[in-house]
């Protein structure tokens, strides 16, 4: 006679699910540093020209926008000249460049507004007389630090 018995069922134990939140917790977190944020809505075209001599920036926090070209295709209806958009707004008067600075500048803490830089995005068939307008408006809000965004590659092909 045996004391232990051997054909018994056997039930399975059930799952732990002590580790479950510790698992959505690291998910969460991974996925909230991992996600950019979409800054805005681009209305204008923008195809960057090329240039050889490429930085990158180093602090973008402090880099501000300014996007100039042809109206997108759902944007016509501000018609077919090229046109100047600051963050999602698309403006009719060059003078709010400067408006768009004085808040850009009032946002930002005092410590770092020597430090802001502001980046012209502008389509490659855009017209220089309104980037000139727009660098203008920049000086007269004292605003002289400037960039402007390019993509890496063979400048010549910038020529048509």
């Amino acid at each position: 006679m045996s004391k232990f018995n051997k054909g018994g069922k056997k039930e399975l134990p059930a799952i732990s699910t002590a580790s479950l939140p510790d698992i959505v917790f690291m998910l969460l977190f991974f996925f909230m540093v991992a996600t950019v944020m979409r800054q805005g809505t681009l209305q204008v075209e923008n195809k960057l020209p090329f240039a050889n001599q490429v930085e990158k920036l180093e602090n973008r926090n402090l880099t501000k926008y300014i996007f100039a070209g042809k109206p997108g295709d759902g944007y016509k209806k501000f018609g077919t000249e090229a046109k100047v958009q600051l963050n999602d707004k698309m403006i009719s008067n060059i003078k709010e460049v400067q408006t768009f600075v004085q808040q850009e500048r009032a946002n930002t803490p005092q410590t770092e507004v020597g430090k802001l830089l502001f980046a012209l995005k502008v389509d490659v068939n855009t017209n220089m007389g309104l980037i000139g307008d727009v660098k203008e408006q920049l000086r007269e809000v004292n605003q002289l630090k400037i960039n402007y965004a390019t993509l890496n590659g063979d400048a010549t092909k910038n020529i048509k």
